[in-house]
């Protein structure tokens, strides 16, 4: 057993350092130093590849385990419990001081133009150079993750329109996200686009419309950074100028929730 021993190792030492001669094919001994130093050189660059992807590789640990805490199911029985109504709409608007900044999200018309929201002219980035008259006092975004939650946009976008038919600082927008890996390769993207494209009609401008853009890809990061769960509900966000979250809510919108959220949009067309 000892000599089966000193024969496998002795065996693996030997295949770490014979290489093959490249004028015969036949093996040869590396020379202890060569071999160390190829070792080394080996070692250091998997050390160096493992480091430079170390946050990456945690990042991805987590979150995998955090998906894995969630699932469809796990959706659906939320869903089951309280509708789609992950907590109460907001009453009163968020104070500008303590508002967050709504993540910046690449969105695509069905014609093929991307925007990025929140609004900025031109795509300008600063505030500070933006011309503020410009910028639409108060912005709607309702997200959909499902099909299942267009029932919930509705409940909220319908209303919304009636009561602002005639403002010009309106927006709104009916995100759909589409993370599927097929539907978001650059062909499938395009016919899908291309299919969901409807035909053009006459609009006022006067009034507020509904955008239907669409975001393809993968929206996990943008998720957390909501705090969004849920993807079989939808979720209602009023920006003001700046694309600063002052108001949210979700699932389907009772009366008194609606009532908030035109009165909300009201005082924000008010704010300097």
């Amino acid at each position: 057993m000892q000599g089966l021993k000193r024969f496998t190792r002795s065996s693996i030492s030997a295949s770490q350092i014979l290489r093959p001669n490249e004028n015969n094919n036949k093996l040869y001994l590396l020379p202890p130093t060569q071999h160390f130093l190829a070792q080394r050189t080996s070692n250091r660059f998997f050390d160096f590849y493992k480091l430079g992807n170390k946050a990456a590789v945690e990042k991805e640990r987590a979150r995998l385990a955090d998906e894995l805490n969630r699932g469809y199911f796990a959706d659906l029985s939320e869903l089951k419990k309280h509708g789609g109504k992950i907590a109460e709409a907001n009453k009163i608007l968020f104070p500008a001081m303590a508002a967050v900044k709504f993540p910046d999200l690449e969105v695509n018309y069905s014609e093929g133009k991307v925007l990025r929201l929140p609004f900025r002219p031109n795509g300008n980035e600063n505030v500070a150079d933006v011309n503020m008259s410009a910028l639409p006092k108060a912005s709607l975004l309702c997200l959909s993750f499902r099909a299942s939650s267009q029932g919930m946009i509705d409940s909220w976008s319908i209303p919304f329109v009636n009561a602002f038919s005639g403002s010009k600082d309106i927006q709104l927008f009916e995100v759909s996200f589409i993370d599927s890996w097929l539907l978001c390769r650059k062909p499938i993207k395009q016919l899908l686009l291309r299919i969901m494209k409807k035909p053009k009609h006459v609009e006022n401008k006067d009034t507020v419309k509904r955008q239907i853009v669409y975001s393809f890809g993968d929206h996990y990061y943008f998720r957390k950074e909501l705090k969004i769960l849920n993807l079989l509900t939808g979720y209602i966000f009023l920006l003001d100028k700046f694309g600063r979250i002052r108001w949210q809510g979700s699932g389907v919108a009772t009366e008194e929730e609606s009532s908030s959220l035109l009165s909300c949009t009201s005082l924000l067309l008010e704010e300097k």
